[in-house]
This record gives C-alpha cells, structure tokens and sequence, in this order.
C-alpha cells in the first residue's frame, strides 16, 4: 500500500520518519514496507513472531501492553502474567514437529555446558546382594520402583527390596515362595479391594503360580521410610506359562501378562469377594477359548515330534491408559493393538514391520537402517493422549531409528477403546545422529542451530546423509533396548564391545532442545527446527532397566483435554522437580538427572571461560538459539540463584551461587534484554503510552514470574479434606513447603530488581529521560516503566499473598471459616490465588479472614496488639493501620462486658471504644458495625451506638452524593443511589437502638425521689444524639420511620429545621404530611406559615372534596388572623395572604353554591350529570373563575352567581351586570309563579335581592343601586297579580342599610329624568317615594340622636330643596303632601 498511497500530511512529526523529504527523482527502487521499518528494527531487535512460531503472541503482546485505560498495576501485571501462561499453554504439539517425513538433526555439544543430561550416582548393590547372586542358580534379575524409591533383585525363589538412596539400607525380602521367580512387577491395586494403607501390589510370577504382595509404607523409630510386605493369599496357577512380562493399568489397576512362548494375552483377576462361580483370584485368556483340552507338555511333544519349526511370540506388552488401548510386539516385529474394555481384549489391528515401511521409502529412500534383512524392533513405547492426537506408539529398530505411527480410527478420526483403530501407519521417522567415523559428504555448511533438514528424501538407492540426515549412520547399531519417556526423551542401550570388565553397556541420550521450538525469533515451521541434543553415558555395567524417579509423572504446560503445551518442560523449571531417570545396571543404580535451561545458562556462564566460544558467546548463542525474552527469563533465573549444577564426582545436585555467574547472568539480563517500541500507527487510545510494546526484557521477566506462581496461579486455596469417620475437614489445595519455596524465590527476585533498579530500563526511573534522544523514545520509556513497575507491585502482592495463606493455615483453618457469614463461606472455598493477588473482592475476602483469625484469637485470650501486630509484619496489606484499631475497639468492648456496662468503668472503657470506632468509621464493614452496636445495646449504652451509627454513615458518603440524591428525585438508576444505600444500612441499626430503647424504658419513671431515673437518662441523651443530629438524610430517614411506625405526632415536639424541610419535602406527595407540617407550624406558634401550608392544601392537587378544601381556607383565614409575635409578624404579607384567602374563600364558596344548585338541577341527567358533579365536587380542585362562569353558571342560567363571580373576577361591565340583575328578578318571579310558593313573587325577589346584597357587601360595581332601584321600581309599576306594595323597592334598599343620601340622588333623577316608564301619573308614585325617603330619613336622624338633622346641614339643606321643589309642582297630592310639608317644618326648625 506504501507504493500507491497518495502523499499525506503526517499528525504529528515522528523520530526517524522524514515524510516530507522528497526523494531523488532518478530513484526508481522499490518502496519499503514501511517507512518506519528501519526504525522499528533498531528498537526491537527482534522481527514479530509468526502465528505458527507462538500461537496466541498476539494475545500477549496486548496483554503485556497494558492497553485498557485506567487499569490498576497489579491488573496490568497480572494480564500479562495471564498472557505469558497463555503462550505458554499454546507451546507446539508433538505431531507439529514430528510431522510426515523424517529427521535426524541433532546438537552435538561443543562444552559439557550444553549436554542435556547429567550423570548424578551411582547406587552401588548392597553387600548382601551381591554375595547372594553370587549363589544363585538361576541368574540375577534386577529393576527399580520409582513409586517407592526402591531397587528389587530375584535370584532363585527370594525377592528382596531396598532403598538404593541409603547407604546400607536394610533389605526387605520375601523368601516364602518355594518356587523359581520368572517376572515382576509394582502396580496399582483396583480401588476398593485392599485396606487404604496398601497403596501399591507387587505382582511376582513363579514357575508355579502368579501371586500379590500388598505393599505399605512405613516410618522407622529414627524417621526413615520403609516399606512392609504382605502376602495377600491371591494367587493364579501359571505352570507352563512361564511369565516374563506383566503390565498393568494404572487407571483400573487391572493386570495382563504374557507368556514365554506364544501369542496369547492372559489377565490376573482378583476380586474383594467370591462369587457363585469365581473365587478371589482367577486368570482369563483373552486371545484364545478358555476351554483348552491339549495340556501345554503334549503341545511340546508334538512340537519336538513335527519338526523344528520357529515359533512366533509376543515379547513386548505396553499398556496405553489413555486411550484404553494395549500393544503387543512379537518376536517377527508384529505390532498388534488391542481395544480394552471391561471384562474383554479384541484384537483391532495388527501390521507387521516390513508391512509398515512399504511407506516410508517416499521420504527416507533406500537404507539399510530400515530395509536390511536383519532390522527388527527392540523397543515399543507409548505416546499418551494428552501428548498426542494421532501418533499412539514410537518403535526403535536394532539399528537405532525411532519410527512413529500413528494408530486412527478412519478419516482421521483418534482411536480409543470404545473406537478401536483401523489403521496404523510410520508417520515420521527419526534417524540416528551422524556417524563422526563415516567418510564426510560433500555438502554446504549449515549455522549451528538454524535447524534446516531436507525433509524430501534421498534419491532411491542413495544411502548418503541427506542435509543434516544421516540415513546411513551406524552409530547406533545394535541397539539392544530402547525406551522413550514423555516428553521426548529418549534412551538406547547398545554393548561396549571388548569390554576387560565383563559385559557392558553405553546409553545414548537425547532430548529434544524444546526451547529452540518454542523461539519465536526463528520464523521456520516447528518441523524444521526439530533438534535433539544428544549424549552418551558409559554404564560401570550391563544394562538391567531404566525408569523415571520422580514420584510424580509428567503432566505437560497445557490445558485439560489439549495436547498443545505439552512438551514445554521450560515452563515447568520452577513448579516441578527436575527429571530424574534411575538406570538399573549389574553393579548398582545410575542416576541420570534432565538438565533444565536454566541449569544450561548456568552452566554456559560457570564453564564458559573453558569454551571455545567464551561466555560471551555463548550468551549470544544462547540468544540467537532461544531469543531475547527466553534469554531474560533465564538469565534473571540464574540471577535469582535459580541456576543448580552437579559437580564432577560429587553425585549431588548444588545450587550454582558464584559470584561470577551471578554477575554474568545480571549483565546478560541487562544488556540482552533489548528496548521497549513504541508505534505511533497502532495507537488504540488518547495515552500514547498504551501503544508501547515493552520490552524482551520485561517480557522475560513476565515469563519468569509466571513460572514461578504457574503452579498455583489458577488453584483455589482451600479444599475440602474428607476422610471416612472424621468430620469434615479442610486442608491447603498447594502445599505450604511450596508456598514458602515460591514466596522465597519471589522475594530473591524482588531484592535483586531493587538493588538493580539504576541499570535496568524501566526502573532507573526519571534518570533514564535524560538518554532518550527523541520523543518516541521518551514514550517507549514510559511504556517499559509502567510495565516493569506493574510487576513490581504484583511480585509485592503475591508475597503478601502467600504470607496471609501462611498465617490462615497457621490457624485452625474450620474455626476461622466457621465465623464467617453463609455468603462468605462458599466464598472463600472457591477464592483462588489469583483473585487473592489480584481482584479487589479476594482482597475483601482475605480481610474478612483476617478480622475472624483476630477474633478468634480474642475469644481465646490471646492480646488483640501481639496478634495484630504479628499480622500486620507478616501481611500488611490485609491487616491495615484501621484494621488494628478496630480490633482495639473489639476489644475494649470486651473487657467492658467484663467489667459491667452500668459500672464507671465499663462506660469508661464502652467510651473509649467507641471513640476508637469513630476514628476508623470509613473503613468500619457492617459486619463490624453491627456487632458493636448489639453489644452496646446489651449493655444500655444507647447514645454511644446511635452517634457511632451517624459517624459512620457519614464517612461513607463524605461528598454527601445521597443526600443529593435524595433532593433530586431519587430516580432507581441514579449512580448516586449506592451511597444512599449505604447511608441506609446505618439508620436502620439507629432505628433497631430506638426500638430496644423505647422497649426498656417504657414503664420506667421519669423520675425517682425527686431526680431524674437512670432510664430516663438514658432515654434523653439518646434522643439529644438523634434529635441533635445534622445528617439531614438521617433526619429525614428518621422522620420517614416515624410516619410509617405510625408516630408522627413525635414531629411535633422536635425543635429541629430539619423537621420543616422534610414535612416541606414530603408535603409535596403526601397529604399527611402536608396536614403534619400545618400543624407543626401551628405548634410553635407560626400561624401565618400555618395558614399558607393550608392555602396550598386547599389549592393544591391531592384529592380532596370541595368541602374539605373550604375547610383548609376557613382554618387558613383563622390562622393568617391570629396575632403574632413582632418578630414573626409581617403585617404586608399577612395582609396578601388574607387577601388570597379570602378571595379563594370567596370562589370556593361560589363553586359550592354552584355544586349544590347541580345536585338539585332536573335539567341535568345522565352521565354528564355524575362529570359535572365530579368536576365540581373533587377532581377538579377549586376552578378558575371564568371556567366557572363559561362552563356552569352562565349556561345553567344562575344569575345571582354569575353576579357573584363578576364580584369575585371585579367584573365591572354595566351593562353585563345590569342584564344579570333583570333575569335574576325575572328568574325569580317566574320561579315564584311556577312554583306556586306560598310568598308571593316580589317577596321571593326582595329576599334574593337582600341576599345578594349582603354576599356582595354592596359592591358599587356589582349591586349598583342606581340600576338596581329603578329595576326594581319598575318591577313594581308592572302589572301583576299581588302588586308590591309601596315603597317596596326603596324598603329593601334601606334594608341592606344603604344610605338615603345615597338613594336620593337616584329618585330625583327618575323624577326629573322622566323616562318610560316613569312618566305621566306614574311620577307621581316616584314624588311619593322621594317624600317617603326623606321622612324615613328624618326619622333615623332623630332616633340617632344627631346633633344636626339628616347627619350635616348639607343634607338637610339637600333635603330641603327637594321637598321645597316638589310641593310647588303638582305631583305631590294628598297625604304625601302633607306629610312633606312637615317634613320642611322640621327641616326649618332643626335648622333654626
């Protein structure tokens, strides 16, 4: 994409990257791949490697990268821990690189440094043995058990057994037998058959008969291990037979043998009980009927009768576990396969030697080490399934080839034992290494370790070497035994001819250089960098057996079920015992011990000085075999006193601590470990720092670090430990030797980091900034310190780690789980080691452990400061400073309870405790917590419980983010809602210290003699700390239990502001509380807010009726009327608040009218009936004025409430009001009429208009009198059945105490005015009225006792002119004349 992509304008300018520098125009070569290629190989030193190489590298390097933003170290760390067991799981299969074709690359060592084995000691036979074979008649037989560390020798009938690891060991025989011994064998016995002290049987088959023997360990008075025989009576006749070879099944202890002559597989089967037809112990032919009539010496006569004739034979028998499958090698070099199920053997496949090479020719050519006529196989061994899919089985010929083949079921499909195989084939075939005695072939030169092998074949007919393949080699020729341990290595035994000190024996060793496979740096496939390093050891005599040592088998890096991994024994340096192989010879035991890489880095630097190459170059051989990272995981290994040796002639295993190694491998760590790269390209995120890769150096250190803890990374750290007839028990999953193993080594490393910390990049810290040249550099620093200091914290976190595990098991282990909650139970069972390094909830979890380890050594007397102090140097991280003083605090809780809680000293010491809670409130768990609080409670120490509750609630939530949630809403998916919740957690204990506080002192006197009693003490200073208290989401949490406990009435008698922003908060949804705050408000004398909470109520939305509502406005109108205090008082907004209550008063009292003229309104019907009464009754609330007008009263034609409304709205229209007032008279006399009520109509109207009078308080614009008087006057002129009678308009007028100077005005104007229908004879009844006003006017004012008549000489004067006006026209006549002119006399005279 370089070649074509357009010219760009880079982001930001790069180190090294010249972007915007032409080029020459004459350049015409081809463009790079990249143009910081370069760049990035001078930074690595090591190209990416290829899928193939390392499956998963990917996976690690992002790991190792630490890419995720925000990510603790210890995190960080532990993700590229992850990575690298990750890769170290992925480590090639075997049939990756024993694929189809063959080879025989091998490193011949230059220096002992790079030999794959060495030799440990040799065993020398006791002394009793060697005189006793000296004896015997029929031979020496010798062999090992490794599962007992124990060597065995039969001469003639006796078995003896001895520990070949002690010097004059005692020798354990079985001497009962009177019969010549032919073979045995150590197998597992079938579960359920013996006691649980025999562990293992050992199978000895005579002339006669085959037998068990029960083998249990056992300990010696001075601490050594022994072994003790017993003869369990189960034996099977086997005369005839004369067994040689016995194999058994370690997964069903099931026992198969064959015999010395034939083909025929027979089982030894044993049984805890009798059957009907069977006993203990019986023998089964699986091969042939068991219903044989020819006894065995008259097949021999007929034999020795027919002729000499080469009898076919089974020589070999192999057991494959894994697959349920079992392999038989005869005496022609026929391989049979056999499918073992229960209670049968079927033969599935059998295919002779020669049958198997008809392949094999289309790779390896002609030659003689496969096609000669005298080629046989000497050697059968099993490949497990665990290592291999395909390939089951590796035969070795006489010759030294090792041919694999592999056994399939069909279509490639893997065999077992419910799939038996149809097909056997040589896959791969493995030469001996060159003959350094042949003639030397013509051939180009190969670098030593590139690993390149011609895998096509030689020329048919060649015999040649073929590349690196000698396929004509005779190094190995005879080979008389072979044998082949997982995983991979491989042992031939061949005669040393000429031998002055009788017969003897060579072994050639290999192992493949399993690290080379693994090198991510060499790019070829794994098939082509298949190289074994080889050896010969000379044996002091003839070769009896070889086995491995170690009491545990070979389990592989890989994952369960996986076959990759496998063969990666460099994973398991530091997690398992190094391979040992015990070789039986004539004279005594030779150990030869595997060495391991980091026993070969030692080596190259200890002895490097004596090689050719120097120690320098065999470091850069070490890092151009295995790369960089391995090389610094190795190197710091060695460094770490990691690095063991086994001195020339010492026979023991040392620890390789010279000072020149250790300092070679600390520069090889330092100067070989190569740089951090940073990619500007790759970057992922904001921080440039996330697209460094660290480097080799950290890697290897990564790798390192995973091997150490490999082991118990993944394993949880407790397990159940179930034994018949004892209660459960638990017991450590790792044991705790090898817990201490690896904290040491741990702690070796951490000590030589720090003490390297200024040469090692990534550590030196800011010094190190001032080498970097460029600002890609600087990030790639950056990068490879965060990573290295992330391990840094993870190496401390582990050793923490293991010492708290350390101390757990120090304890008794089920009575610190057993004071843990259910929860954490299961918990801890399933807490792994990496959780407890790593995630924060094994870290909780381990915290809990450590608060139940306390308190058990509390509850058993022990002093909380030794135990926690002992904690705190052992595992600081899990028991902190808080930690420490809760544990004081626990524990002068105690001793108060001791002490007595209602003693000076009890309070003293509950005072002191409760300080010490407080001080650590934060890091108080609710466990703790609630713990306190009930042993507080115990002992009446109310006061202290509640404020330690408060304390902590508040250091749990120190930014107050609850209580802000509890303003705002409290919406569910609020991320602030967690800290109310933990808030939450404490108020509930207050409110349990409340219930047992209230539930002692209720019935207790208040006071005793004259003095306050001790419960009342104690209820008031519990109460001061509640009431007392500024955490207003306590208050309100408290006041919220109140209600819902149903003792709200307490609010009252709290003088707090809390209890008025909470009843303010709560009016908002509650009634209740809303009534609540009225009358808390009221309580304390604050009447006018009281009434302004009823205001709301009576305007606000809860369903209320409409009566409830006026109610809330009548007690609001009382309440904003009392009088207050001067403080409290503000007279201008008292005077609002009337107003707004009393004109609301006012709608209300309208809208009820109006309810109850619709309740009895026959107009209204139906369903719009029930709606109209609902809306005006209670849904609706108090209505807006016009709503009222538009939507009820106007349409119903309810006049005087539409008068009223225009009062309430100060409607002022005259002419709308004037229209009102006409239909409500009209409305009211035909009302009269139609009900044919017993007053007549203009009564009816006269009591209306008094009534409308006084609910308008004769409002000027609303009762207007000067319209409503000549109304009215008219109403009176119409003609009608029953006529008003006279004056009656001015009569009710007067009534409603309306002022004759007022009326006055309005009759003159009628008079004067003379409009219909005032006109003509009908002024007349007007003149009558005005006589009738001013008489009746007189008449109050002398009744009045006023001093001037009509009130002031204005209006008498007024008056005067009136009366003087009308008697000289002519519409005054008769009594009303008369009566006006006494009227002017005493106008005259009041004014004189």
């Amino acid at each position: 994409m370089a070649a074509v992509a357009g010219a760009q304008t880079p982001q930001r300018p790069l180190p090294g990257g010249f972007v915007q520098t032409p080029a020459p125009a004459a350049a015409a070569a081809p463009l790079p791949a990249s143009m910081f290629a370069q760049q990035l190989a001078s930074l690595r030193n090591q190209p990416q490697p290829q899928q193939d190489a390392a499956p998963g590298t990917n996976h690690a390097d992002q790991a190792a990268a630490g890419a995720a933003p925000g990510m603790s170290p210890v995190t960080r760390a532990a993700n590229a821990i992850n990575a690298a067991l990750y890769n170290e799981a992925r480590y090639p299969e075997l049939e990756s690189y024993v694929a189809n074709g063959m080879s025989g690359v091998y490193e011949t060592a230059s220096s002992s440094a790079w030999l794959p084995f060495q030799k440990l000691k040799l065993y020398d036979l006791p002394p009793a043995i060697i005189q006793q074979a000296n004896e015997t008649a029929t031979g020496l037989q010798m062999g090992v058990f490794p599962a007992l560390n124990h060597c065995w020798a039969v001469m003639d009938n006796c078995l003896y057994l001895w520990d070949y690891t002690l010097p004059n060991a005692d020798l354990v025989g079985f001497e009962e037998n009177p019969h010549t011994i032919t073979a045995v064998k150590l197998v597992k016995p079938k579960p359920g058959v013996f006691v649980k002290e025999i562990e293992n049987l050992i199978v000895v088959a005579t002339s006669e008969h085959m037998m068990l023997l029960g083998v249990a360990k056992a300990t010696t008075p001075t601490g050594a291990e022994t072994i003790h025989l017993y003869n369990t009576k189960m034996a099977i006749a086997t005369r005839g037979l004369n067994v040689t070879n016995i194999v058994s099944s370690k997964k069903d202890g099931r026992i198969f043998f064959l015999a010395s002559e034939g083909e025929d597989i027979f089982e030894f089967h044993y049984q805890q009980d009798e059957t009907w037809f069977r006993g203990k112990t019986y023998r089964v032919c699986h091969t042939r009927s068991n219903y044989d009539f020819v006894p065995a010496p008259v097949k021999a006569v007929s034999n020795f009768l027919g002729g000499q004739q080469k009898q076919k034979k089974l020589i070999r028998l192999v057991v494959d576990d894994s697959r349920g499958l079992l392999y038989t090698l005869s005496s022609t070099s026929e391989i049979k396969i056999w499918s073992v199920r229960p209670g049968e053997v079927r033969l599935a496949l059998a295919r002779p030697l020669q049958s198997l090479l008809q392949n094999t020719g289309h790779f390896t050519g002609n030659t003689k080490l496969l096609y000669d006529s005298g080629v046989s196989l000497v050697g059968l061994d099993t490949i497990p399934a665990a290592e291999a899919g395909k390939l089951t089985l590796m035969a070795t010929t006489n010759t030294g080839c090792r041919l694999y083949l592999s056994a399939t079921r069909g279509f490639g499909y893997q065999a077992d034992a419910q799939n038996a195989p149809n097909s056997m084939q040589i896959l791969h075939v493995r030469f001996p290494p060159k003959d350094p005695n042949a003639p030397q072939q013509a051939q180009q030169p190969t670098p030593m370790g590139a690993g390149q092998t011609n895998t096509t074949g030689a020329p048919y007919g060649s015999t040649a070497a073929t590349g690196n393949v000698d396929t004509a080699s005779q190094v190995l020729k005879p080979t008389e035994a072979a044998l082949r341990f997982p995983p991979g290595y491989f042992l031939a035994a061949q005669p040393i001819f000429g031998s002055s000190n009788g017969p003897r024996h060579r072994l050639f060793c290999a192992a493949p250089d399993f690290a080379r496979l693994k090198n991510p740096q060499d790019t070829a496939a794994p098939s082509q960098r298949f190289v074994e390093f080889g050896q010969w050891i000379d044996l002091p005599s003839w070769f009896a057996g070889a086995n491995i040592a170690n009491p545990e088998e070979y389990v592989g890096a890989g994952s369960q079920g996986s076959t990759t991994g496998f063969g990666n024994e460099l994973a398991l340096q530091f997690d398992k015992e190094t391979t040992e192989i015990a070789i039986m010879t004539g004279v005594g035991v030779q150990t030869v011990r595997r060495r391991r890489l980091v026993d070969v880095f030692a080596a190259v630097l200890r002895y490097g000085a004596a090689d050719a190459e120097g120690e320098e170059g065999g470091v850069k051989r070490f890092v151009s075999f295995y790369g960089r990272h391995e090389t610094a995981a190795t190197a710091i290994a060695v460094a770490c006193g990691q690095g063991s040796d086994v001195p020339q002639d010492s026979g023991r295993v040392t620890s390789v601590t010279d000072p020149d190694v250790i300092e070679g491998a600390r520069k090889a760590f330092i100067e070989q470990g190569g740089k951090p790269e940073y990619s500007a390209n790759t970057t992922n995120s904001a921080d440039p720092v996330d697209s460094v890769r660290p480097s080799p150096r950290f890697e290897g250190l990564a790798l390192y670090v995973s091997r150490l803890v490999r082991g118990i990374w993944k394993s949880a750290i407790i397990k159940d430990d179930l034994k018949p007839g004892l209660p459960p028990a638990l017991a450590p999953t790792v044991k705790l030797e090898k817990l201490r193993r690896i904290q040491r080594d741990l702690n070796s490393l951490k000590d030589f980091l720090e003490r390297n910390k200024p040469f090692i990049e990534g550590l030196s810290g800011p010094v190190a900034l001032g080498r970097v040249a460029t600002r890609g550099e600087e990030i790639a620093l950056q990068g490879e310190h965060r990573a290295m200091n992330s391990l840094l914290h993870l190496i401390a976190s582990v050793v923490e780690g293991i010492s708290f595990v350390l101390v757990l098991f120090d304890e008794k282990i089920e009575d610190i789980i057993a004071l843990l909650t259910p929860e954490s139970k299961v918990k801890s069972k399933e807490l792994t080691f990496e959780s407890l390094f790593v995630s924060a909830q094994g870290k909780e979890l381990a915290k809990e452990l450590v608060k139940a380890i306390v308190n058990r050594n509390i509850a058993n007397g022990s002093n909380v400061d030794t135990v926690a102090e002992a904690l705190r140097r052992r595992c600081g991280s899990f028991c902190s400073t808080e930690d420490v003083v809760i544990f004081k605090a626990q524990e002068q809780v105690k001793r108060a309870t001791e002490a007595g809680g209602q003693s000076e000293t009890g309070r003293v010491l509950l005072n002191e405790s409760q300080r010490l809670f407080s001080k650590v409130a934060g890091n108080l768990s609710q466990e703790h917590l609630q713990w306190a609080v009930q042993q507080y409670i115990t002992m009446a120490f109310y006061a202290g419980a509640i404020q330690l509750c408060l304390v902590v609630a508040q250091d749990r939530d120190r930014a107050k983010r609850g209580l802000a949630w509890l303003k705002e809403g409290m919406a569910e998916a609020d991320p602030r809602k967690p800290a109310f919740e933990a808030r939450k957690q404490c108020y509930e204990l207050v409110f349990e210290i409340i219930r047992n506080l209230d539930q002692v002192t209720e019935g207790q006197p208040q006071e005793v003699d004259g003095r306050w009693s001790l419960a009342a003490k104690r209820r008031g200073e519990a109460y001061d700390v509640v009431n007392g208290s500024d955490d207003a989401v306590f208050q309100t949490f408290l006041y919220d239990w109140y209600v819902q406990q149903g003792r709200q009435d307490r609010l009252l008698e709290i003088d707090s502001p809390f209890v008025v922003e909470y009843l303010k908060q709560r009016s908002r949804e509650s009634r209740a509380a809303a009534d609540l705050l009225w009358r808390y408000y009221a309580h304390n004398n604050d009447y006018l807010s009281a009434a302004a909470t009823q205001l709301d109520l009576a305007k606000g939305f809860f369903d209320l009726s409409l009566e409830e509502r006026i109610g809330y406005l009548s007690r609001a109108r009382t309440n904003a009327s009392t009088r207050q205090i001067a403080l409290m008082d503000s007279r201008q907004s008292k005077q609002q608040l009337l107003r707004q209550i009393s004109d609301l008063i006012e709608v209300a009292a309208i809208q009820d009218d109006l309810l109850q003229r619709m309740r009895a309104e026959p107009r209204l019907t139906g369903p719009r009936r029930d709606q109209v009464l609902q809306d005006l009754g209670r849904t609706a609330g108090i209505l807006p004025i016009d709503e009222l007008f538009n939507a009820y009263s106007d349409q119903a034609g309810y006049h005087d409430l539409n008068l009223l409304l225009y009062h309430a709205a100060d409607h002022r229209n005259p002419a709308d009001i004037k229209a009102s007032w006409q239909q409500l008279i009209q409305t009211e006399h035909d009302r009269a009429l139609a009900d044919n009520a017993p007053a007549h109509a203009y009564e009816n109207i006269a009591s209306k208009v008094r009534e409308m009078g006084r609910r308008l308080a004769l409002s000027a614009s609303t009762f207007p009198i000067q319209t409503l008087l000549p109304l009215l006057t008219r109403y009176s002129l119409e003609p009608q059945e029953v006529h008003p009678p006279a004056n009656w308009a001015l009569q009710i007028l007067l009534d409603l105490e309306i002022p004759h100077e007022s009326l006055l005005p309005i009759l003159e104007s009628l008079y004067y005015g003379n409009e219909h229908p005032f006109t003509g004879n009908r002024r007349k009844i007007i003149v009558s009225q005005i006589v009738f006003l001013i008489s009746d006017w007189v008449a109050v004012s002398e009744r009045g006792g006023e001093r001037v008549v009509l009130g002031s000489e204005e209006n008498a004067s007024l008056a005067m002119d009136c009366l003087t006006g009308l008697l000289r026209g002519r519409d005054l006549e008769g009594e009303s004349r008369v009566r006006a002119e006494e009227v002017v006399v005493g106008l005259a005279r009041g004014g004189r």
